[in-house]
């Protein structure tokens, strides 16, 4: 079903099952599998595809008090040439950059971004108010919690976790939260926990398992229970030797 004053360009194809709302704006040759909805509002860009059963737009239902609360979202705004997978849900207000994929059931939250070349994984979430950078590779099952900043060419291996509130919801209403930050070009293993605001440095690398409690300086290596630095990440392994 598409509402008669949603936009769609030339060349745009919706299977059947697909609903796209009132006040949608989309863009030329856009493909849109059978079971996706498009929600009021959003914009999508050019050449973009949308699998089935993806959901677009959705808006955010919080309880009384959550900290996710903030400015009213907007619209979700899709750039040209990304693939949202099937099953996957975009919420309003979230920007998601030129080509970037965004796996099967995986969710980017109000007002996070997500920029150009990125690939967010299978059942992964970017929370709320997040911001992830260009070209970043974002694994299977990975958790960027409300408020942490991910900086360009970032990776973060399968099931990384991160969190943004040290007294796990007993804090004064309306303060703050600060997940973590990734500098350009840090690696982080797979099942990594990073605890509220540490600052993984540029070029750092931290390995599977660890458990980060304080900042990790520019390009050392942690490890451990609780992290600790072991040693350099070599020359030869930095960003610019691989692109």
């Amino acid at each position: 079903m598409v509402a008669p004053d949603a936009r769609l360009g030339a060349q745009v194809e919706v299977e059947p099952g697909a609903v796209i709302y009132a006040g949608s704006r989309i863009g030329t040759g856009v493909w849109i599998g059978a079971g996706a909805v498009v929600r009021s509002g959003t914009e999508l860009g050019d050449d973009c595809v949308v699998e089935e059963g993806a959901v677009l737009g959705k808006r955010p239902r919080l309880r009384p008090g959550s900290a996710a609360a903030g400015q009213e979202p907007g619209p979700l705004v899709v750039q040209g040439g990304v693939t949202v997978c099937c099953g996957a849900i975009l919420y309003a207000g979230a920007r998601i950059g030129p080509g970037a994929i965004i796996g099967d059931q995986a969710q980017v939250r109000e007002r996070a971004t997500v920029g150009a070349g990125t690939v967010v994984g299978r059942g992964s979430t970017i929370d709320f108010d997040a911001q992830v950078g260009e070209r970043v590779l974002v694994q299977t099952g990975v958790y960027v919690t409300g408020g942490s900043v991910v900086e360009d060419d970032v990776f973060l291996g399968p099931g990384v976790m991160t969190t943004n509130d040290h007294a796990m919801s007993r804090h004064p209403r309306g303060e703050p939260l600060q997940g973590p930050v990734f500098k350009r070009a840090c690696r982080v293993g797979g099942g990594a926990v990073l605890l509220p605001g540490v600052v993984i440095g540029e070029e750092a690398f931290v390995a599977a398992g660890a458990l980060v409690t304080r900042d990790v300086p520019d390009r050392a290596v942690v490890m451990g229970v609780p992290a600790r630095v072991v040693r350099e990440v070599p020359d030869e392994d930095l960003i610019e030797r691989w692109r």
